[in-house]
């Protein structure tokens, strides 16, 4: 399997259950590259939304792929502290310069003092119906927000202390 190199640019594509594509971040450097997890930095990135909406991110962010989590992992520094905001998401693939996932609607986010919330349950239940999820996927994605959240609270991966700031000063080190 064909895997990003490290100081090479990607786009990250979001698609929605029935393959419709939702959400395209223009530009990221990749970070770490390997199988199981890329790791990738942006900093005011161009995004377009499926209606052809853009918008620029505000901050720079460094993004965690998992090839085995449901889950991806944004960490955004801003003036007040690290932010996190978690895709409930298939695991990604990698595939014509390009890191790819199903999002399923389902987010947590994460303030900086390591609370956090469950987003957009509505969202996931309308589109669930619509687009027929089977059960076996609604166990899946609530098992992983789980994951996620135990993470969170041992401090684990992206959220352990100063992970996102090491690799943030790796992005640095980059011409962006």
């Amino acid at each position: 399997m064909a895997v990003p190199t490290p100081g090479s640019k990607i786009q990250i594509e979001s698609y929605k259950h029935n393959g419709s594509l939702h959400r395209v971040w223009e530009s990221s450097l990749v970070l770490k590259g390997t199988e199981m997890v890329v790791i990738g930095a942006n900093d005011r990135t161009l995004v377009t939304e499926s209606d052809g909406r853009t918008w620029m991110t505000r901050e720079p962010a460094i993004c965690y792929f998992h090839a085995k989590y449901w889950f991806n992992i944004i960490g955004m520094l801003r003036e007040d502290g690290i932010y996190y905001y978690c895709n409930i998401s298939s695991p990604f693939v990698y595939e014509d310069k390009k890191v790819k996932y199903i999002d399923y609607d389902l987010d947590l986010k994460i303030f900086p003092d390591m609370t956090y919330t469950v987003l957009d349950e509505d969202e996931y239940e309308v589109h669930r119906k619509q687009m027929n999820y089977p059960e076996v996927l609604d166990r899946i994605l609530y098992n992983h927000i789980e994951y996620l959240q135990k993470w969170v609270q041992q401090r684990k991966g992206p959220f352990a202390p100063g992970f996102i700031d090491q690799w943030y000063e790796r992005f640095l080190t980059y011409r962006w």
